[in-house]
């Protein structure tokens, strides 16, 4: 795991210096989330999300790296199950047309806290969660960046033996705006 991180932090900096356009901005939004036990009825969870953004642009093509905090958890047959991340999607852009995109991307959690109805549930965690972002997006001409985004995970997230897999899902919808340009447009 720590080469495939090393390998795409030298790609990314190779493609940033090439890069044509640069956007650094503020993003947030609201998160549906819920977890998959098997032979647990769960369902969504209502949370937030809110980080920042850049983006690296070579005319059709973007990459967005970004540092988001995420409300996320599950309605789940014991509980209400609350979990805070940190997340770090790295997500490739593809321009379509008018600044509509198509969106794909690993995405690095980070667990912070996690509780089940206010009791810690931490130690029943792993701390790293990996998922897969899909999304449509859209950069509009005055700054704003509209997102739905689906975030699947691709880890098991239990660390206690007594459970079977633990698997979350996010939907994502973003209101993110450019604070800091470089390059032309």
């Amino acid at each position: 795991m720590k080469k495939i991180i090393i390998l795409l932090s030298f790609v990314a900096i190779n493609y940033i210096s090439l890069a044509q356009r640069i956007d650094i901005g503020i993003k947030g939004g609201v998160n549906f989330s819920k977890v998959e036990i098997p032979d647990i009825n769960t369902s969504n969870k209502t949370g937030y999300h809110l980080g920042a953004y850049s983006l690296f642009k070579f005319g059709k093509i973007g990459l967005q790296p970004e540092f988001i905090f995420s409300q996320q958890g599950s309605k789940v047959e014991l509980g209400n199950w609350d979990a805070k991340y940190v997340n770090i999607p790295i997500i490739l852009k593809l321009y379509l047309a008018a600044g509509f995109n198509l969106q794909a991307g690993p995405q690095f959690g980070f667990l912070n806290k996690a509780e089940l109805d206010g009791n810690s549930i931490e130690d029943d965690l792993k701390k790293a969660d990996v998922s897969i972002g899909l999304g449509l997006g859209w950069d509009t001409p005055i700054g704003f960046k509209l997102d739905a985004r689906y975030n699947l995970g691709m880890t098991d997230n239990s660390d206690d033996p007594a459970y079977e897999t633990i698997k979350s899902q996010v939907f994502q919808l973003s209101v993110g705006f450019g604070i800091f340009h470089l390059g032309k447009k």
